[in-house]
């Protein structure tokens, strides 16, 4: 009986050190998920407010300055989620936005006298190719985007520069 009871302590203690490395991996793989989650949604709301911007610009044929500066605060973080397609596509955006607002501001219809210089043809076709291009960007942004929110796949969660270089350091 001493015997069990002996065999029975010497395997307690591994037993409890097993126990405890089996709980700490499961609270490391749930802040994983957890990190995962938060960069998800993230992310989520970057790819949002392009959508936001392009739809008021597709709805009103502009964007305001008040629009394109809430949209470059709002979309401010893509840097260091992404790889840098999106932050070089997001920038694009922005440019033309500002671009469309320049030329709608140089805008004069036949009720309003024309400045001197002004060239009725060359503002018309500025804005054209900058609200043609803007109105187009929906679908180039869903298939960009979709690399980083695709939830079926698990390269959706592939981490940005700035987390990989953390991860390699480890």
């Amino acid at each position: 009986m001493t015997e069990i009871a002996e065999f029975s302590k010497a395997l307690l203690t591994p037993v409890i050190a097993i126990v405890a490395t089996s709980i700490a991996w499961q609270q490391w793989k749930t802040n994983q998920l957890k990190l995962e989650l938060d960069l998800y949604d993230r992310r989520l709301k970057v790819y949002e407010e392009v959508r936001q911007i392009l739809s008021i610009i597709v709805r009103d044929a502009k964007a305001s300055y008040d629009d394109l500066l809430k949209f470059r605060r709002a979309v401010s973080e893509a840097d260091f989620l992404f790889g840098p397609e999106i932050p070089a596509h997001v920038e694009e955006i922005y440019q033309r936005g500002v671009k469309l607002q320049y030329w709608s501001g140089q805008y004069c219809d036949y009720t309003q006298s024309k400045p001197d210089g002004y060239d009725h043809q060359e503002v018309c076709d500025g804005m054209h190719a900058e609200l043609e291009w803007l109105s187009a960007q929906f679908e180039p942004a869903h298939q960009k985007f979709k690399k980083y929110l695709n939830v079926g796949k698990t390269q959706h969660f592939s981490q940005p520069r700035s987390f990989r270089s953390l991860d390699a350091a480890r």
